[in-house]
């Protein structure tokens, strides 16, 4: 397995997928520091407006318009707790950004699944040949990506995907359901 970290280590994944790209995410909260700024405001309900974003999302929606473009579909499933957490709260007000950049992004309440059904770490699986694990420290921090083809680790990554996918509910009507308004 391969570990890489850095500022530039999602380009050339994504430059190299061909078909699809699937992010299963299973934390409720994450620590990612160009996000902390937000999340700030947003809990405070002050604005944060598109242009005053980390270059690290204006290159993120970049490169996922890109991926689109090239006609890869983007996929991202985020399990959940209900209620939500305030991190989650927060996605879902601003999931709209992932998904006007093409993304199709599906929520799966965590009560909808068995508990064996859903790996404890998040991944991107990329044309179903290549797994790359999101790696996080402790306190939630981003630490960079563990990178491997092993075909059995592939494979099961490719089982999770089949088994949680057609269950997670579509973002916007996921925002309409009565577990939004909790």
């Amino acid at each position: 397995m391969l570990h890489v970290s850095g500022d530039d280590i999602w380009a050339p994944l994504f430059r190299a997928t061909h078909s699809s790209a699937f992010h299963l995410e299973v934390r409720d909260s994450y620590a990612v520091a160009d996000e902390a700024e937000a999340l700030r405001r947003w809990a405070a309900g002050e604005p944060y407006e598109r242009e005053e974003q980390p270059d690290s999302w204006r290159a993120w929606d970049e490169l996922m318009i890109e991926t689109a473009g090239r006609d890869v579909a983007l996929e991202r499933l985020r399990v959940i707790t209900v209620p939500h957490s305030d991190y989650v709260r927060w996605l879902l007000e601003n999931t709209a950004d992932n998904v006007e950049t093409g993304e199709e992004v599906r929520w799966l309440p965590r009560n909808l699944v068995q508990p064996a059904e859903v790996p404890a770490d998040d991944y991107w699986l990329f044309d179903r040949t290549t797994v790359a694990y999101t790696t996080f420290a402790e306190d939630g921090a981003f630490m960079g990506l563990s990178i491997t083809t092993d075909p059995r680790l592939v494979g099961w990554a490719v089982e999770v995907r089949e088994t949680l996918w057609p269950r997670g509910i579509d973002h916007a009507v996921y925002l309409d359901s009565e577990r939004v308004r909790m």
